[in-house]
């Protein structure tokens, strides 16, 4: 029974003039079929072989095999049986770079012999033609049982430890920045010979060409500002120090001589300026103190004797006094713990011997105080800061204040403020300086800007921004001008 649009029942009789299994041969001087097409299918069915069986199979025995470059291989005649499931050989032309011949079934039955199954594989030693391969490289893969780094999803925000420069969250630790944060960068080729000639013919002659200066200094790094001193006597024979002072004058010169100067010469001045004559800058000395390391202090001390004639602590001890005195002397011993491990459980302890010297007793235990933030490192103090807050419920700052009254208390709150940001409170320290009704705190002022041009200037400008509204530079512009305007402005790197 056949249905309407469906093939009569046993197939469509085969078509006269058609070839076998309705395939066509391939034509002469045709392209070869492309790599991914469909399989070349040569089929040989029973109808083909009624009449000629033995000569269609001796010709399939032959052509099949030189179709894909192999020796031809003789099939036993006579041949007997052809199964049903009929000669089929196909060609995948896919990019594997060789021929590859599949047989579903290929059965030969011979007189005298069991069924023989010929093989797809050549004879061993044969040569294949080779075609180009297009077979894709993969990527490597890790060995089984490798542990893979585990990556965040995008959008995942991580824990506050995780994060550079804060420990376990705590907000008040400032992040650590990368690199170099200096406003002034070395100048190439800079040779202190050749610089020291446009120093003397700035000087040279009526007049000081002071553009010339500001343009050479305010484009060189300490390293290379501080051998023009002796490239100077060598050259000419003279004092590049006296030579200045006699031709610039007020700030501007004190500011090319504290740029001319070495930065542990610099700081053993300010030091001495700030304690010799009938008042103390107590801020000063807390400024230089707790904001430089250990080797620098050391340095400091060393330098000082020598230039004064005196050991730094026994110029302090004899201008100062009570438990200020003794936060300065344990200030200049530099022999501050300089790890940047923090062991947590040490920290909580620190911070409850802090809450028991201060707020949780009848008066205060300086001494506790001074034992803390002198000796233990900047890591570790940040973290105790934390634990204190968390503890009290108050900020170390406040607690100082409430505890503590005058040189003693602006000393251990600066010496915080240092520990905890050291840019801010640089920038705190810049604002106070130009934000006097008297007037600008110059040496101040200076200093800062001399000091910290090439450490942490970008920091500070950062942080002076964010707590006040306006940037450093325009804030030197509107408070200071000419000459020394100019060349604080080249120190400062640029308006933010």
């Amino acid at each position: 029974m056949s249905y309407p649009g469906y093939p009569p029942a046993g197939g469509y009789p085969p078509q006269g003039g058609g070839y076998p299994g309705g395939a066509y041969p391939p034509q002469a001087g045709g392209y070869p079929p492309a790599g991914g097409g469909y399989p070349l299918l040569l089929e040989v069915t029973p109808h083909s072989l009624d009449n000629t069986l033995s000569q269609e199979a001796t010709q399939l025995q032959e052509d099949i095999p030189l179709r894909l470059g192999l020796p031809s291989r003789r099939i036993p005649s006579p041949i007997r049986r052809v199964p049903p499931t009929a000669w089929s050989c196909w060609i995948p032309r896919h990019a594997t770079g060789r021929w590859r011949l599949g047989i579903s079934s290929w059965w030969i039955w011979s007189a005298g012999r069991s069924s023989t199954r010929l093989s797809h594989r050549p004879r061993p030693g044969t040569t294949l033609p080779s075609r180009p391969s297009t077979r894709t490289k993969l990527p490597s893969r890790p060995c089984p049982g490798t542990k893979l780094p585990s990556r965040p999803c995008p959008g995942t925000k991580l824990p506050s430890s995780t994060r550079p420069g804060v420990w376990r969250g705590n907000p008040q630790t400032p992040a650590i920045p990368k690199g170099y944060r200096g406003s002034i960068k070395d100048f190439p080729g800079a040779d202190p010979l050749r610089d020291v000639e446009v120093l003397r013919k700035a000087m040279k002659g009526f007049g000081t060409d002071e553009n010339a200066i500001i343009e050479l200094l305010g484009n060189r790094t300490i390293k290379q500002r501080v051998p023009m001193v002796a490239a100077y006597k060598t050259t000419y024979g003279k004092d590049l120090f006296k030579d200045l002072k006699s031709e610039l004058t007020g700030n501007f010169e004190a500011l090319v001589v504290a740029m001319l100067m070495t930065p542990t010469k610099l700081d053993a001045a300010e030091i001495r300026e700030a304690i010799k004559g009938a008042g103390t800058d107590e801020a000063c000395l807390i400024e230089i103190l707790s904001s430089r390391s250990n080797a620098e202090i050391l340095e400091i001390s060393k330098l000082y004797k020598s230039d004064y004639g005196k050991t730094l602590e026994d110029a302090i001890s004899s201008d100062t006094s009570g438990h200020f005195r003794r936060l300065l002397i344990s200030l200049s011993q530099g022999n501050r713990d300089e790890r940047e491990t923090v062991d947590i459980s040490l920290a909580k302890q620190d911070a409850q011997k802090l809450y028991a010297a201060g707020e949780n007793k009848t008066g205060t235990d300086e001494s506790q105080f001074n034992a803390t933030l002198c000796a233990r490192s900047k890591p570790h103090l940040r973290a105790v800061f934390h634990e204190y807050q968390q503890m009290c419920g108050r900020d170390i700052e406040k607690s100082i204040c409430r505890e503590m009254s005058g040189n003693v208390e602006s000393g251990m709150v600066a010496v915080v403020k240092c520990i905890k940001n050291t840019a801010a409170y640089f920038a705190e320290r810049l604002h106070k300086a130009m934000a006097v009704r008297a007037g600008t705190k110059d040496r101040t002022l200076i200093r800062i800007m001399v000091s910290r041009s090439e450490v942490d200037m970008l920091d500070i400008r950062q942080e002076y921004l964010k707590l006040y509204g306006k940037s450093l530079y325009t804030h030197i512009s509107g408070d200071t001008s000419g000459d020394y305007k100019k060349m604080l402005l080249k120190l400062c790197g640029g308006n933010d």
